[in-house]
């Protein structure tokens, strides 16, 4: 990245005076750089002559009649604008949709700005101009999507039947509720025109090529913003299933659930399956992950004299709960040298959940944070961060929060109550008042989270 992804010089000079904490925010930095989703189309993809390379694969631009650009999330615009560099011209035209304020220099693909993680009248009508270049695709037509997360959100085109209305009404009770992003993705799926595989349909016969930023645990090509290029694994049924372990059906919109119904029943088509002639001609490539985050701040961690080890890419859970488990693991290696001895870096990915409980605000990382504070108060030696690797963290423009074993007692001397903040949800302003937050602004890339456990 050509500026620094964490924090304005003013908060950098602040930091001076601690340098250990100058050493991990150099170890996230590195972690987000690594995912730069730029240098990850450039990577990937590049052109030879008319020749261009994706990933093992070679497509024959002069065989083509045409090159269009569809996409959205987080990380898409900054994707687009490699793109355009790699293709120029032969862009014939192309529309991506991205998050406010996540857009990026293009002059072919038009970047569109819109809600999230709330979707809104503005991506829906962006979603439209997508399904309208998808559609327009022929044989003779190469399309390449841009996906990254929040493309779920971002690409929103409920089917018939429902409205925005609907959708964001279900956004909001399966964001509250707990349900993971595959649980959340399932159902958006099956209320989707574009999602589930159902680009894919759109554009054949054309050549499909998806260039993906992964945000999903394990990165699972169909639950990456809801799959909308490869085949669906999930069904109705799966969607009705979620809505019922979290005891949310009454509270969603009848029109969806309705349509799941009559899914399930076999009234309306599923979502396309492996072996789909929608499938035929589509390559799906991964350009940039948690796992490959996580490597380059072991790198930086190494290079700085730290013993590494990865944990997990997989880590999942109340966010809350997961810290307790951070915590402990911290303990373990400061009072017994395991799993890593001092200087210890020791990095996890994936994706928690927070289960809401209380009105304050904040996001899954600064909760986390909170509650892993909590478990090391008194404990020396001994920092966590954890980032949400988009720089917004929940409904906040924070990316996370560092927790110390002095944190709790920082906070008494402001009149600060740690537990009190807990139960509220509102890690925000604790942490906002300690001046703990990390402050990215937007990133440009987004995949999922990552804590750092440093026991120096």
């Amino acid at each position: 990245m050509s500026r620094d992804p964490l924090f304005d010089p003013n908060i950098l000079r602040r930091e001076a005076t601690r340098p250990r904490r100058q050493q991990a925010l150099r170890v996230l930095q590195a972690a987000l750089e690594a995912v730069d989703p730029a240098n990850a189309v450039r990577r990937y993809l590049s052109v030879e002559g008319h020749v261009l390379r994706v990933g093992e694969r070679r497509y024959d631009l002069d065989h083509y009649r045409r090159v269009l650009v569809v996409g959205g999330g987080k990380a898409s615009g900054a994707m687009a604008q490699a793109v355009e560099e790699l293709l120029g011209d032969r862009v014939a035209a192309g529309w991506v949709n991205v998050k406010d304020g996540y857009t990026a220099p293009t002059r072919r693909i038009h970047l569109h700005e819109a809600g999230h993680p709330l979707p809104d009248a503005r991506g829906l009508a962006g979603a439209r101009r997508m399904v309208e270049l998808a559609a327009e695709a022929g044989e003779g037509d190469l399309v390449l999507c841009l996906i990254s997360g929040g493309g779920s959100a971002l690409t929103t085109l409920p089917v018939q039947g429902v409205s925005l209305d609907d959708m964001q009404a279900l956004t909001k009770e399966l964001l509250r509720c707990g349900a993971t992003i595959n649980e959340i993705n399932s159902v958006r799926k099956h209320l989707s025109q574009i999602a589930g595989g159902n680009l894919a349909r759109l554009a054949h016969p054309a050549t499909l090529v998806s260039i993906l930023v992964s945000d999903v645990v394990g990165s699972p090509l169909d639950v990456i913003a809801s799959g909308p290029t490869v085949p669906d694994t999930s069904t109705y049924a799966d969607a009705l299933a979620v809505l019922d372990k979290y005891g949310i059906r009454a509270q969603v919109p009848a029109n969806i659930v309705a349509h799941l119904e009559s899914g399930r029943a076999g009234a309306v088509p599923e979502t396309p399956k492996a072996g789909d002639i929608a499938f035929a001609r589509t390559q799906n490539l991964i350009v940039a992950d948690n796992a490959i985050a996580a490597q380059a701040a072991l790198a930086a961690a190494e290079a700085m004299g730290f013993h590494t080890l990865l944990l997990s890419t997989y880590v999942e859970g109340e966010a809350r709960e997961v810290a307790k488990v951070m915590a402990a693991i911290a303990k373990e290696a400061a009072q017994n040298g395991r799993p890593q001895s001092r200087p210890a870096c020791i990095v996890a990915g994936g994706e928690t959940t927070v289960t809401l409980r209380g009105q304050g605000r904040g996001g899954r990382n600064q909760e986390l944070a909170l509650a892993a504070a909590i478990q090391l108060d008194g404990w020396q030696d001994i920092l966590i961060a954890a980032l949400a690797t988009d720089g917004s963290d929940g409904p906040t423009d924070a990316a996370g929060a560092l927790a110390e074993g002095e944190t709790l007692a920082r906070a008494a001397q402001l009149g600060l109550k740690a537990q009190d903040y807990l139960a509220n949800n509102d890690s925000y302003a604790f942490f906002q008042a300690l001046g703990d937050l990390l402050l990215t602004g937007p990133t440009n890339t987004n995949v999922n989270d990552l804590t750092f456990i440093f026991v120096f």
